[in-house]
């Protein structure tokens, strides 16, 4: 079935965008414009000329009318009886890059899954108990959770998840999050009964010994390794 032609709109991807921008228009050794055709299975050159009908070099004949290509104000506006212009943006190697089409159905399912996800963090973060909330602020926030008042733990762990509700949920179904929490209240427990050395050789232990014995997976094993890490530092400066 063909797709229906109609107006399409791109604007350049840079916030502050200059009165003009020119975009290569055809390829060469300087600016290469291929496009990998994986039925045909090579790179074809794309050249833009209003009076041909594809955006492909191969395909057109030797009387191409190459004409330049300008965002004004960092848009460009191409009506639909010019498909040929819509088909060489949607090959061109700039495109997501330099310049988008702009999409407005699009954008809209975007900020509704962004909006969706933030709306579920939140309620998440709202009902979670406090010792998850404690495991949250001792793993993600790197803090001594005993040092906070609820209401200043319930605080954070709302902000978190509102600033980054992405994140605040991966970190929430993350099954290690609870065994690194508990790996940072040990280590803890070591320093205060043997200092600071004695931590680096529990790590060290919990990464090389314990840690092959018990299954846990490389990345669970670097996040204990990064977190006690970052504890150490921690500990150094509150023993200094």
């Amino acid at each position: 079935m063909k797709s229906e032609l109609k107006t399409k709109a791109y604007k350049l991807t840079r916030d502050a965008a200059p009165l003009s921008f020119m975009i290569p228009t055809r390829n060469s050794a300087r600016t290469p414009l291929l496009y990998f055709d994986e039925e045909k299975g090579y790179n074809r050159p794309l050249r833009y000329a209003r009076n041909q009908r594809s955006p492909f070099e191969d395909e057109q004949d030797g009387n191409a009318i190459v004409e330049p290509i300008i965002f004004e104000d960092g848009m460009l506006i191409v009506e639909k009886t010019n498909p040929t212009l819509q088909e060489f943006l949607k090959y061109h190697p700039m495109n997501g890059n330099k310049f988008i089409e702009i999409d407005d159905a699009r954008d809209a399912q975007e900020e509704y899954d962004y909006m969706t996800t933030e709306v579920d963090a939140l309620i998440e973060a709202r009902s979670m108990s406090i010792d998850k909330m404690e495991i949250i602020g001792r793993v993600i926030f790197n803090k001594d959770v005993s040092l906070m008042s609820t209401a200043e733990l319930k605080r954070d762990v709302l902000v978190f998840a509102k600033t980054n509700p992405e994140m605040f949920m991966r970190a929430v179904n993350d099954p290690s999050l609870k065994l690194q929490s508990n790996v940072q209240r040990f280590l803890i427990t070591v320093y205060f009964h043997l200092g600071i050395t004695s931590v680096m050789f529990t790590i060290t232990y919990l990464i090389i010994r314990r840690g092959w014995q018990l299954f846990l997976s490389r990345q669970t094993l670097w996040s204990i390794y990064l977190s006690g890490l970052s504890l150490t530092r921690e500990l150094k400066c509150y023993s200094s």
